[in-house]
């Protein structure tokens, strides 16, 4: 059992809900992400989504492109984020999830990067244009080394893109809650309501639900539904407008606790 599986079994025997969160990997730098992990770790956050910057994303809002945009000016890679995953593992527990996109994988090398990210201390990948069609290979080599594959799901998924996902995710499942971008406002909480169950009758992996999702009110309300709440553009957004590394190590530390408090 991983460390995302065994996150969510505790979870579950409490009764709780996870609280999942994303940071870009390298905003502003990465001595800085270094210190940001521990504070998201000790504040609350049950898994934490480490974003590795790309020139061209597709399914990054505003918020996580200028975050990228800063990142790649950092000088920040995909191997410089593995060392720093390695480097922090001697101080925080949180799962760890890598969520980029296929060339920088690709490019890397498919086996390399799988072997490579367990022996850093990564736990799961996230990568929104890797369909799971087009996954065999990856799924392989992931599986080989321990590595959990997390795949997308959203509003317009029928019941047999369904099955196909969730038979290729491990980890979890995530529940895409609107068909747009990172940072967009968040959908119908109905249509969110309706869809898990539909999710959960194929599989007994926890569903996650991420996009659009910025307050404590509405991580709280889907909370209800979910196995978990993914909340990664407004937590970028505050490490933006932050003065100065103080004031944002404060403000994501008070930030995550009311997420996780309003899960119950």
């Amino acid at each position: 059992m991983g460390r995302i599986e065994e996150t969510f079994a505790k979870l579950k025997s409490n009764n709780e809900k996870a609280l999942i969160t994303y940071i870009m990997a390298g905003d502003p730098d990465l001595q800085t992400t270094e210190s940001l992990i521990q504070v998201i770790e000790r504040a609350g956050a049950d898994i934490l989504e480490l974003g590795v910057p790309f020139s061209d994303p597709i399914a990054d809002g505003p918020t996580i492109q200028r975050a990228s945009d800063r990142a790649l000016k950092s000088k920040t890679t995909l191997k410089k984020v593995m060392s720093l995953v390695k480097l922090v593992r001697k101080k925080v527990a949180v799962p760890i999830i890598v969520m980029t996109y296929y060339n920088i994988i690709l490019q890397y090398g498919l086996k390399r990067f799988t072997d490579d990210a367990v022996r850093s201390g990564i736990d799961g990948a996230i990568i929104p244009d890797l369909p799971p069609e087009e996954a065999a290979e990856f799924i392989s080599y992931a599986r080989k080394s321990g590595l959990d594959t997390v795949f997308l799901l959203a509003p317009t998924s029928t019941e047999e893109r369904i099955k196909k996902v969730t038979a290729s995710s491990t980890g979890f499942v995530y529940y895409v809650s609107m068909t747009g971008i990172t940072g967009a406002k968040l959908a119908n909480l109905s249509e969110i309501k309706n869809m898990i169950p539909d999710i959960q009758e194929h599989t007994d992996l926890p569903v996650a639900v991420g996009f659009g999702i910025s307050r404590p009110e509405e991580a709280g309300k889907i909370s209800r539904w979910a196995d978990g709440v993914i909340v990664g553009s407004a937590l970028v957004r505050l490490i933006e407008e932050s003065r100065g590394k103080k004031q944002m190590l404060s403000k994501v530390d008070k930030f995550i606790s009311s997420l996780k408090e309003a899960l119950g």
